[in-house]
């Protein structure tokens, strides 16, 4: 558990943020969490590339794409609101692909 906590910290970090997102809160909170998912999905799409899952690299890009704070996307609230429950659902899925780090 250890080991997970320590591998895993930011994808969970991003589902609590994605979560919590759902709750009305300041557009202050909206802005830190694109900050926070671009890093996780841009991290976790590093780590796939390194082993080599292409197609978690391509998923995790668009993640970051779509949350990266300086080319904004722009959607109704509810529209964030369905997006940010896939994405967590999308980062908990990463949780069981097997195999993230590079096997030398």
């Amino acid at each position: 558990m250890k080991n997970f906590l320590k591998e895993n910290w930011f994808k969970i970090v991003a589902i609590l943020f994605l979560l919590i997102a759902l709750a009305d809160l300041p557009y202050g909170y909206f802005q830190f969490l694109k900050w926070v998912v671009l890093a996780s999905a841009g991290y976790t799409a590093y780590l796939y590339y390194q082993s080599k899952k292409k197609v978690w690299v391509f998923v995790f890009g668009i993640i970051a794409l779509l949350f990266n704070p300086i080319f904004r996307f722009y959607f109704s609230r509810e529209t964030w609101c369905v997006l940010d429950v896939i994405v967590a659902i999308i980062f908990l899925i990463s949780f069981f692909i097997k195999d993230i780090k590079k096997q030398d």
